[in-house]
């Protein structure tokens, strides 16, 4: 159990909050609220309200606190960047309070892994999970069959109102390069869309979201992650990833997209995307006093990112 907070952190929360209603739809009965976030380095936190100069790390309860506020506005949030110290992850449910939940995979082991897991953040009074969750096995090619992603992607399926969707989360690899993350993207685009394909499997409104540190449209990257036909919303073509990235024009890290017909109909049944998706900045509203990157190892360096869908069948 945790103190109550200071004054001046529930003044920040509530500064927040009023940004937050400025920003980001409504929940009604009829829509359905998808985000993803790579909240950095999401592990260990700070057991007060506000670490100190000699505090490690420099995530307290203030920033998990105002990490929970902007989770609170979706149905289903893709976390990326949870690492295995689950503390941080345990208080972010606390705040959220007793209807929310998570699904979260086990630690990629080994030095690319970056001890780092995948998490589903829902709210059990508006989704249910479906029953599928897994995690993407490549099979086994050529000369290195044992080759797998560096973080294995996370899958799980969710219920809004009897339609099931299904949600891929991803945190590629960065690698020296550009050229060390095209093989992660191409691998990912192609093994989703073949499940897309299949017929009488587990597939029902099939999305994929996360970090796929992809760079601008036109790159290599980018071509590679849309050949197959998956189709991010135009409304995120210009939207910041990162704070420190604030025209929106130098990466496309972040993404939220389905697969579509070659003659662009979506592959989705019972939901329609309602044309409304963005990112959400952070920066002037919490924390104020504090570098960006300050508050990147508090918050994060990413920017949420979110989409809105309208149920069209109940």
């Amino acid at each position: 159990m945790t103190t109550a907070p200071p004054a001046s952190v529930t003044q920040g929360l509530a500064r927040l909050s009023r940004a937050l209603d400025a920003t980001i739809p409504a929940r009604t009965d009829t829509n359905l609220l998808v985000a993803t976030w790579n909240v950095r380095a999401f592990g260990d936190v700070t057991a007060k309200w506000a670490a100190g100069p000699r505090d490690s790390p420099k995530r307290d309860w203030h920033a998990v606190a105002c990490i929970a506020e902007v989770i609170s506005r979706f149905d289903v949030v893709a976390l990326q960047e949870a690492r295995r110290s689950t503390k941080a992850l345990r208080f972010l449910l606390e705040r959220l309070g007793p209807a929310w939940r998570v699904i979260a995979s086990d630690v990629t082991e080994g030095s690319a892994g970056n001890a780092e897991r995948l998490a589903f953040l829902y709210d059990s009074d508006r989704v249910q999970p479906s029953g599928l969750v897994g995690e993407i096995v490549l099979p086994a090619l050529g000369s290195d069959p044992a080759r797998q992603f560096a973080r294995t992607p996370y899958f799980a399926g969710f219920s809004r109102n009897g339609t099931e969707f299904t949600l891929a989360s991803v945190h590629v690899l960065w690698g020296k390069n550009a050229a060390e993350r095209l093989p992660e993207v191409t691998a990912f685009a192609q093994w989703m869309r073949a499940w897309a394909d299949r017929p009488n499997d587990w597939n029902h409104n099939l999305m994929v979201l996360g970090d796929f540190n992809l760079d601008r449209i036109g790159d290599p990257l980018y071509e590679a992650f849309v050949a197959t036909g998956l189709w991010p919303p135009t409304e995120l073509n210009t939207v910041p990833r990162t704070i420190f990235d604030d025209s929106g024009a130098n990466n496309f890290y972040d993404q939220i997209a389905w697969f579509s017909e070659p003659d662009g109909t979506p592959l989705l049944d019972g939901i329609t995307y309602n044309q409304r998706a963005g990112s959400f900045d952070f920066i002037p509203h919490v924390m104020t006093g504090l570098t960006k990157n300050e508050i990147s190892w508090r918050i994060s360096d990413h920017y949420p990112l979110w989409t809105e869908f309208r149920l069209t069948e109940g």
